[in-house]
């Protein structure tokens, strides 16, 4: 059931037509606990939200939340159970975002970090945080060294 009281942001068919190319959708328990992460940790841009749905921005990255309790009638509903992890194998890249500082802010407010800010040998500096979801985000910038780790 939704608990959106107030006419939405945009009509949801007039937002879909303006998606192109790789859209990510992740289900949230609670929209503004993601959104807390979502902008302090990630430094994401909010374009909208409500109890039920949000969408971010960084840069050129555009994504969505939609809470558990939109997705009743939704083939996933059965996988939103407290035993089961979100996102498991999945890796939520965000490109241009500055690995050390979002490793120190997630270590502020206690999120998971699997692993620190490094150099990786693809040429990228990479952290790895786990949000209140449990999904992997791995905020990068190119390396800080002139070739390599």
């Amino acid at each position: 059931m939704k608990k959106r009281e107030s006419d939405p942001w945009m009509a949801a068919d007039d937002f879909g037509r303006t998606l192109k190319g790789l859209g990510v959708n992740l289900l949230v328990a609670d929209v503004e606990a993601a959104l807390a992460f979502q902008t302090q940790v990630l430094d994401a841009t909010i374009v909208y939200s409500d109890p039920d749905f949000a969408v971010l921005r960084r840069g050129e990255a555009l994504w969505m939340l939609h809470a558990d309790h939109t997705y009743n009638d939704h083939p996933l509903r059965g996988s939103l159970s407290d035993d089961i992890a979100r996102g498991i194998g999945v890796e939520l890249r965000l490109y241009d975002r500055d690995p050390d500082d979002a490793e120190a802010k997630a270590r502020d407010l206690d999120y998971t970090v699997l692993a620190g800010a490094m150099d990786k040998p693809h040429g990228l500096r990479e952290a790895f945080i786990i949000d209140g979801d449990g999904y992997l985000w791995v905020p990068s910038t190119a390396s800080r060294k002139g070739e390599s780790a």
